[in-house]
Parts: C-alpha cells; structure tokens; sequence
C-alpha cells in the first residue's frame, strides 16, 4: 500500500498516540517476538547484514515479481521532475533510487534538455552491506552521477532540517523500532511542500486469503529463504 502526503512547516514532532505496551515498557516487536528497544537496530541489522546479496532475488521469488510493480506504481506516485532532491530512506540495494533516476534520464532524453536542474538522490539505509551491494548495481547499471549513498538510522537521518523535497520508504517502516520518530525525521527534513511516500503491507481483510497468507509467510517463505539465501531465521522474521 502506497501513501503520500505533504509536508507542513510546522516544527516539532507530529502528536504522540497510545503507543503498543510493548513500547510503553521499554519493549518492542521484532517479527512476532517482544525484545528491548535497545536490542532492535542491531537485530535487523543483523538480518539484512545476513541477506544482502540474496535480497534482490528473494525478493522476486517470495512476490512473484509483484514488488517491481508495487515499486513502478509508487515512482508513478512520485513523477519525479528534473530538481527533485529526494531521500530514500531504508534503500538498501536501490531499488527505487534507480527507478526514479532512470524515470529523469528519460525525460531528458525526450526533450528536457541539458539545461534541467540538478536532481540528486540520497539512499540512505541503516546496513552498510545493503548499500554495498547497492552501490555495485549503481556502477553495474551506469548510475554514477546525481547519486549518492549514507549509511544511517531513519530514527535520526544524517541530514540538515529542510534539505530535500521529496521523501520514500519502501518495505522499511516496519523495521524502525520508534515509528513516530521516523516519520518526524521524515518532516525534518523535507522542505515545506515537500512529499512524503511509504510502500508497506498492509493486513489481509478476508478470513481465507488471511490464512493462506499465514501459511505462506510461517512455512514456504522460510523454507525458501532456507534453499536460496541460506538464511531460515531471517524470512521467518
């Protein structure tokens, strides 16, 4: 599910909401397990530290390919325009950051002209072994200018208040362990009117299709991360 918004000059951080109890004590969920709070970066950094070179093409054997489509669609969101200053936070192997540059590289090659302004896009994941094997695929496919790659917390971004105008997420919300603070780093820094888009599952409405979800994601995602990344834990989580 894709969601968009813009952003308001407004200062501090959005309302606190009841939190999840877990929370509320110092604990939070990692997967379907309670840990501390403490304890989570380092957890999901180990996961995808663990699944980096495998990412891409589990990500087409768990979806089917669909996530290319859930991906485009959310670049279609975005229309990207020559001068976008964009961050895209929990990028990892670029996926949308390439999308994006490939979208203005054809813009203007169909007229925009040598005369554009100057887009940049900032990838910014908390694993530095995603971002190497971002970084690889970048060359691989020729990117080599208007992109630029930091190693970093969504909970506190490495970037000056106001400084881009267009903010993704992809898949790597529900990985933060604060959530709300993630989303008041997000407002930090995107300039007024900037835009903010998130890509992430959401729940399974009907009975049926929500057990053969579950049997799906317990049993067969697992067992594939088992066969092909070698990694069972991580696809269970």
């Amino acid at each position: 599910m894709v969601r968009a918004m813009n952003a308001n000059p407004v200062s501090g951080p959005p309302e606190k909401t009841a939190e999840d109890p877990a929370e509320e004590q110092g604990r939070t969920h990692f997967g379907y397990r309670e840990v501390n709070e403490a304890e989570k970066p380092s957890l999901v950094r180990g996961v995808f530290q663990s699944v980096a070179s495998r990412y891409d093409l589990m990500n087409d054997l768990m979806s089917g390919g669909i996530h290319r489509l859930w991906k485009a669609a959310m670049v279609d969101w975005l229309n990207p325009r020559p001068g976008i200053k964009l961050l895209d936070t929990a990028g990892g192997t670029g996926d949308i950051a390439f999308r994006v540059l490939e979208r203005l590289e054809k813009q203007g090659h169909a007229g925009e002209g040598p005369k554009a302004p100057e887009s940049h896009v900032i990838v910014c994941d908390l694993t530095a072994d995603m971002l190497a094997v971002g970084r690889d695929r970048a060359i691989d496919h020729g990117l080599l200018k208007g992109l630029s790659w930091v190693c970093g917390d969504a909970e506190r971004l490495p970037l000056p208040d106001r400084s881009v105008t267009a903010y993704t997420i992809a898949f790597g919300l529900r990985n933060v362990t604060h959530i709300e603070r993630a989303l008041a780093e997000a407002r930090r820094v995107l300039k007024p009117g900037g835009r903010f888009l998130c890509l992430e599952f959401s729940h399974v409405v009907l009975p049926v299709f929500a057990e053969l979800y579950d049997q799906y994601s317990f049993k067969v995602l697992p067992a594939m991360g088992a066969a092909v990344a070698g990694d069972r834990d991580s696809y269970l989580y």
